[in-house]
């Protein structure tokens, strides 16, 4: 059984509430018989768009593929949040790398920020742009965190975060759960699969040959590398491996460090006037549960709530039940709304957290688990790829050179290993340690 396919019908995307304010682009052909190109792109979601947009602005024959549709995957599912730096917090990144590397990823992550913002608005992508992501806490000792973190920002790095106590937080988002927390304005959250569709026309308007239904297979390892794929292949001298957490039979390098999971999102009915009961502002919030809880109003004010993950192949028959359990946690007054859509998407996570780019062979490189950052982290590690292959390797190398540890147990064990930590780490979430 393959990811690809066990929980979606080929080439339509989710019943999503994404799908259904999008307007989808006519298909692609899928590939027939052999092509040929300077680059052959895996994967149509951010990093292959990204990827394939850049290196098609500096001159390259650039030839995409995916084995659905372009933002079908995680790309056209998540929650859309463009969040600040990495993943990691900084205080966790010096602390494992040290300060001037940890300043180092700051800065990137801040350059991936700003690349989405100026993508949208150079290629006039219509996505519902919008300024602001709160981190909420539901426990006193996390809002002492969170506080303690924006007063390290501001004094180490001279980026302001708004500090905002129970009575500020209450104002911003009335859920009894939460007890405080801090609201970053320079982050953003936008519609995802719209800004992935918006990519794939300025990647094809710039001369990136791009085919859906077409599924990779095999990559020869040569110079010119080979693509095989269902009914053809491509012959090109660089390949960008950007499946994300679809890359288990593609590359067993990047699988062994890249676990998929399974997150999934409600979208409630419109919420009218209840919607100042949910948050008074139109930002997006993350909460700092190790199993995190993230939403935000949609522009017809719906609640887009997602939470709750799942490490097998299959999505949960009821995701609606599976979401709405979380949801009145946060907000026990939403229990009679109606859930008018339920998803689901398979993204990738590492074991630290942080983005993983490597170099498969030397004309072949990856990048993928974006562990929940990837609306700009995917975005750039794209961007970082199509650089790289031009000749400008700087920050690809940086990104490469953080270390990267295998999930333990192998392929049979590590899924199951999983489920058991993340199942003890929602248990702590519970018991507020």
């Amino acid at each position: 059984m393959k990811l690809l396919y066990a929980n979606d019908t080929r080439g339509t995307y989710p019943d999503s509430w994404y799908a259904a304010t999008s307007e989808p682009l006519p298909a692609f052909p899928a590939l027939r018989g052999e092509v040929r190109a300077d680059v052959a792109v895996i994967g149509g979601g951010y990093t292959g768009l990204s990827a394939a947009l850049h290196l098609a602005e500096a001159g390259r024959d650039v030839v995409l593929i995916d084995a659905q549709r372009v933002g079908f995957g995680a790309s056209g599912r998540n929650g859309g949040q463009l969040g600040s730096g990495q993943r990691q917090d900084q205080k966790e990144l010096e602390a494992w790398l040290g300060a001037a590397d940890a300043h180092t990823l700051w800065d990137l992550g801040e350059d991936a920020k700003a690349l989405v913002k100026s993508l949208i608005q150079r290629h006039n992508i219509d996505c519902y742009l919008r300024p602001g992501i709160a981190w909420s806490a539901s426990h006193a000792a996390d809002v002492d965190d969170l506080h303690a973190y924006a007063d390290h920002m501001a004094a180490q790095y001279n980026y302001s975060l708004d500090i905002l106590d129970t009575e500020a937080f209450h104002a911003l988002c009335p859920s009894p759960d939460y007890k405080g927390g801090i609201l970053d304005m320079d982050a953003a959250h936008l519609h995802p699969l719209r800004y992935a569709l918006g990519l794939a026309k300025a990647a094809a308007d710039t001369g990136v040959r791009i085919f859906e239904g077409t599924e990779a297979h095999h990559i020869e390892h040569k110079n010119p590398a080979v693509v095989r794929t269902d009914r053809g292949r491509i012959v090109a001298s660089h390949v960008v491996l950007a499946t994300n957490g679809y890359s288990q039979s593609l590359a067993r390098r990047v699988a062994a460090k890249v676990m998929p999971i399974n997150n999934f999102i409600a979208a409630t009915e419109p919420l009218g006037e209840m919607a100042d009961k949910v948050l008074s502002r139109d930002v997006a919030v993350a909460d700092s549960r190790f199993v995190v809880n993230y939403f935000r109003l949609s522009h017809d004010t719906r609640l887009l709530f997602g939470g709750g993950e799942s490490y097998g192949y299959r999505f949960p028959q009821d995701i609606a039940a599976v979401v709405r359990k979380p949801m009145l946690e946060i907000f026990p007054h939403l229990k009679g709304v109606k859930i008018d859509y339920a998803w689901g998407g398979t993204l990738a996570i590492t074991m630290k957290r942080m983005p993983f780019l490597t170099r498969v062979a030397p004309n072949i490189l990856s990048g993928s688990g974006y562990s929940g950052h990837g609306v700009g982290s995917a975005t750039q590690a794209g961007f970082l790829m199509a650089k790289a292959i031009v000749g400008d390797s700087e920050g690809f190398d940086v990104m490469t050179n953080i270390p990267a540890n295998s999930f333990p147990g192998g392929p049979a064990l590590r899924t199951p290993l999983l489920a058991t930590a993340m199942t003890w780490y929602a248990l702590r979430d519970r018991l507020g340690f």
